[in-house]
């Protein structure tokens, strides 16, 4: 099983975000198409919420690939990417 290691930006990142983000998939509407299959498991159980918050502690699997997701290194805390926010 090949795992990844991501780090939040904030104290959360959406589902179906974190595919996208640690490249499982293309785009956020491919990351919901493949949460609505019914293929995802977060901390072992089959999630189907596309938009669920994944939070610091918790592991996501899709197939043979599990995510590790470790806290922001930097305290952040409204669960943004750093590329989505405005200053």
């Amino acid at each position: 099983m090949q795992t990844i290691e991501f780090e939040l930006e904030g104290d959360y990142v959406e589902l179906n975000m974190l595919l996208k983000l640690v490249g499982l998939c293309d785009s956020g509407g491919a990351g919901k198409a493949i949460v609505a299959s019914g293929a995802v498991r977060v901390d072992g159980a089959v999630e189907l919420r596309k938009t669920c918050k994944i939070r610091a502690g918790q592991f996501v699997t899709l197939g043979d690939v599990e995510i590790h997701v470790l806290a922001d290194p930097l305290g952040e805390q409204d669960g943004r990417s750093s590329a989505g926010k405005r200053g």
